[in-house]
């Protein structure tokens, strides 16, 4: 199960809130990023295992960055979230290559590693 993760998210208090639910779940965040340029640079330098990724931010938004990152070959497990519950976008969340989507309201440390089982 991937242990180390970069959280992206354009608000400072969302990461601020998911990195202590994720630190309690045992989970070592390495790194937080506001936007999708911040996020791929962090992810290149940090090297985690899993990124939280917010599929509506400034710039590059969360599917173009899951993209990309999925694609290198020491590629981290993304998981994307929204305060959407996500059904308006399920086949970009699928093309994205990301491992899947968890609404922010249901962020915990049980449901990502039920997603990267």
């Amino acid at each position: 199960m991937a242990k180390t993760v970069l959280i992206v998210d354009d608000h400072a208090s969302f990461r601020r809130a998911v990195r202590l639910v994720l630190e309690y779940a045992g989970y070592d965040v390495v790194g937080e990023a506001a936007d999708g340029t911040a996020a791929l640079e962090a992810a290149d330098d940090l090297h985690p295992e899993l990124v939280l990724l917010d599929v509506h931010m400034p710039g590059i938004d969360g599917f173009e960055v899951a993209s990309r990152l999925t694609t290198k070959d020491d590629a981290p497990a993304v998981v994307l979230t929204s305060s959407r519950d996500g059904t308006d976008f399920d086949q970009r969340v699928k093309r994205s290559g990301a491992r899947g989507f968890i609404p922010k309201a249901e962020i915990s440390g049980q449901r990502l590693a039920d997603l990267l089982r």
